[in-house]
């Protein structure tokens, strides 16, 4: 009798342990969070490196929780979405208050002429570039060889989760960011204005759209799920959509100059600007406000620019600033396998084909894109007044972001 007894007890402290362990991972994984997990499968090369490749060698209790969250997918998928009943179509006109953005505009036009692309042969040859260069033992550059793990956790404060539809976004500045950080905004709700989530991108003002706190990052997840932070990680990027919107390096440095240099900032101008001009141009006396420089004619050159980018010195005071660190050490592309690769050049067609993938293009579209965005045509120009010496070396600083997303070495400015 005694012994009958004691096995119903240990059975009900059994069921009870395993319940709660499943509403403790539950929340972890953040399946109460999310509805439908939208990712798309892809052919992969029998030599692609993949963030989290070592799915079946993980723990038995890691199995176990990515069956659960497996399971949980497939049956949040006749639950009706909140988000897409309240289906808005963007405003006609954007809520512009931006220096930066009144002086750029925007470009309403609807480019439904082109629509030709074959966007997944674009994709599969993009991410074969990727793949080939990243399993190549002869092309190497810092960091490519580190597994997932041995990426710092400060490191990963560009990749940008949402589970409520299963994506994730790593952003690179100067590369359409602000607007992709308000789609990301929009599909996981994380922002309310006045108690409603925002539905219209470009109703998000600027300044919360980079504020840290509104995004979760795969940072965040140290302090919220402890030693389950690499597990989840690694489930996450399994499962979940990933993506990332790169362009010509040399373009980028370009457009990060015009607008953290020639429009007026105080942040970049007191941590940056000031440096720069003692080190490169020699002044000394420096006024302390951006105002007062610009009124005395005192600013950044670009050959100021390159040169801080190529002085050793740089590196050993601080890591590059994310608006112009390489791509490559951003977004990690040869840990994590993205699924889709965007390009500036081509944003409005790349757009509007991830969407349809992530199937959000009912909920929201992107905004529209900059009419004088920095174009690839003015690199000559630009690079006109820098010698040789420089420009090669600020190329090889930059060559595992040319090589890895296809971009063309630029021959005419690497020669005499």
């Amino acid at each position: 009798m005694t012994k009958a007894r004691l096995l119903r007890l240990s059975v009900v402290l059994v069921s009870v342990f395993m319940i709660l362990l499943i509403i403790v991972y539950w929340d972890n994984v953040g399946t109460a969070h999310f509805y439908l997990h939208t990712s798309f499968s892809r052919p992969r090369s029998p030599g692609a490196i993949v963030a989290g490749e070592d799915w079946e060698a993980l723990p038995d209790v890691d199995e176990f929780l990515a069956k659960l969250l497996s399971s949980s997918l497939k049956q949040n998928i006749s639950i009706p979405r909140k988000t897409e009943q309240l289906f808005v179509q963007g405003s006609n006109k954007p809520v512009v208050s931006n220096l930066e953005e009144n002086v750029r505009g925007y470009d309403w036009s609807t480019h439904k002429d082109r629509s030709s692309l074959d966007q997944e042969k674009l994709q599969v040859e993009r991410q074969r570039t990727l793949r080939e260069f990243c399993a190549n033992s002869s092309f190497t550059f810092p960091t490519k060889e580190r597994s997932f793990d041995d990426i710092p956790n400060y490191e990963l404060n560009h990749l940008i989760v949402d589970d409520r539809h299963g994506v994730i976004y790593c952003y690179v500045p100067k590369v359409a960011c602000t607007n992709w950080k308000r789609v990301m905004i929009v599909l996981s709700e994380s922002l309310l204005d006045q108690g409603v989530p925002y539905r219209n991108p470009l109703d998000i003002p600027r300044e919360h759209v980079h504020n840290t706190s509104t995004h979760l990052t795969f940072n965040k997840f140290w302090r919220r799920y402890g030693k389950f932070s690499r597990h989840l990680m690694k489930i996450k990027l399994k499962k979940y959509t990933k993506f990332l919107f790169v362009r010509d390096p040399f373009v980028r440095l370009i457009s990060a100059f015009r607008s953290k240099f020639e429009l007026e900032n105080e942040d970049f101008y007191r941590r940056f600007a000031i440096p720069m001009l003692k080190l490169y141009s020699n002044h000394t006396n420096l006024p302390t406000s951006v105002s007062e420089a610009f009124g005395a004619g005192l600013k950044v050159s670009f050959s100021d620019f390159i040169q801080y980018l190529l002085d050793p010195r740089t590196e050993k005071m601080a890591p590059f600033n994310e608006h112009w660190r390489q791509v490559y050490r951003l977004c990690h592309p040869c840990q994590i396998d993205y699924d889709f690769i965007g390009k500036l050049e081509t944003l409005d067609e790349d757009a509007a084909y991830l969407l349809q993938l992530l199937k959000v293009d009912r909920l929201l579209r992107f905004p529209p894109s900059y009419r004088n965005r920095t174009a690839s045509s003015w690199e000559d120009n630009w690079f006109a007044k820098i010698p040789l010496a420089w420009r090669q070396q600020l190329y090889k600083l930059y060559e595992a972001d040319f090589v890895l997303f296809g971009y063309p070495k630029p021959e005419n400015l690497l020669k005499d």
